[in-house]
């Protein structure tokens, strides 16, 4: 069983991802640097997650 993100995180990451679509891909470093272009997320581990779940939601949609 995986760690659960919180509802907060993964709606905010959902509706950036719907905004930039472009921005993201499967490439975690790539998603980091994004997010700090943005200054969305304050915590490092708060980024950290939602690159994480960016990568997933890019993997789903290359499928």
């Amino acid at each position: 069983m995986g760690k659960q993100r919180s509802k907060i995180l993964r709606r905010k990451t959902e509706e950036l991802y719907k905004m930039f679509p472009q921005d993201f891909s499967t490439d975690f470093e790539k998603n980091k640097d994004s997010l700090n272009k943005l200054r969305i997320f304050q915590s490092k581990i708060s980024r950290n997650i939602s690159a994480g779940y960016l990568v997933k939601l890019a993997g789903e949609e290359v499928l």
